[in-house]
């Protein structure tokens, strides 16, 4: 059994505003940004050192408020959540990826990877479990802690803890950052087969064109505001168009 995701938009931003600070000190992080993210697509967010894209990225998952405009995961305005009613969306609609692993260290690889289903009162559907777990590798690792792991195979468990709930949207927020080129490559190339085989939706922030090259398209950030996007990208057209932002 694999994931049903349904074409469309999974998420998207209307005016999106983010300020830090008020008075002098105030910093605009985002500017009224205007962006969609496709169903089953794989959206890279790039852009400078301060451009806002993991303000973006964390802001459309729901980590963090909006000063003005509005974030959708599907038709829901988070914005127009309680506390509760956004804990419940995340936890059973989105997945996310972090450059630290954010592994309990006190449980194995297959608690790990089921801990976002434990909480909700749910069993993972046992194909899906399978399948996510024999492709990333995992089947003589699922009873071996954090500790006991490399950090390409931490990763991996992160990755599957991720996506074994079938999320709606997957947010990764520079998963390759902390791996070796080869892990990172075993990675990204899990995440592209997850969105081509698996009709899953997975945005990432990413620096790196290597990485944001396994992506279907790139949107960039500059100063808040979303400067350019572009289609089917190679490492050499990204770090060419990367050259020109923040200039």
């Amino acid at each position: 059994m694999t994931p049903e995701h349904t074409s469309g938009t999974a998420a998207r931003m209307e005016q999106a505003t983010k300020v830090y600070g008020e008075g002098t000190a105030a910093v605009t992080a985002l500017d009224a940004v205007d962006v969609d993210f496709d169903a089953a697509r794989f959206t890279a967010i790039m852009g400078p050192s301060g451009s806002g894209k993991s303000t973006l990225l964390h802001c459309i998952a729901g980590l963090d408020d909006l000063t003005a405009g509005h974030a959708y995961i599907g038709d829901t305005e988070l914005g127009g959540l309680k506390d509760a009613e956004l804990t419940v969306l995340r936890r059973e609609r989105v997945g996310f990826i972090f450059q630290a692993f954010n592994l309990i260290p006190t449980l194995d690889a297959e608690e790990n990877i089921r801990l976002p289903l434990t909480i909700a009162g749910r069993a993972p559907d046992p194909e899906w479990m399978a399948n996510v777990v024999g492709i990333l590798g995992l089947e003589d690792r699922l009873d071996h802690r954090p500790a006991e792991l490399s950090g390409g195979q931490q990763q991996r468990v992160a990755a599957a803890r991720a996506l074994v709930s079938q999320p709606d949207i997957v947010f990764a927020d520079e998963p390759s950052g902390n791996l070796d080129s080869r892990s990172g490559a075993e990675l990204l190339g899990f995440m592209r087969r997850a969105v081509k085989e698996f009709g899953q939706t997975i945005v990432m922030v990413t620096h790196d064109p290597v990485a944001a090259s396994y992506a279907d398209r790139i949107v960039f950030l500059d100063d808040g505001k979303i400067e350019d996007e572009m289609f089917a990208p190679t490492p050499e057209r990204v770090l060419d168009r990367m050259k020109t932002l923040g200039a």
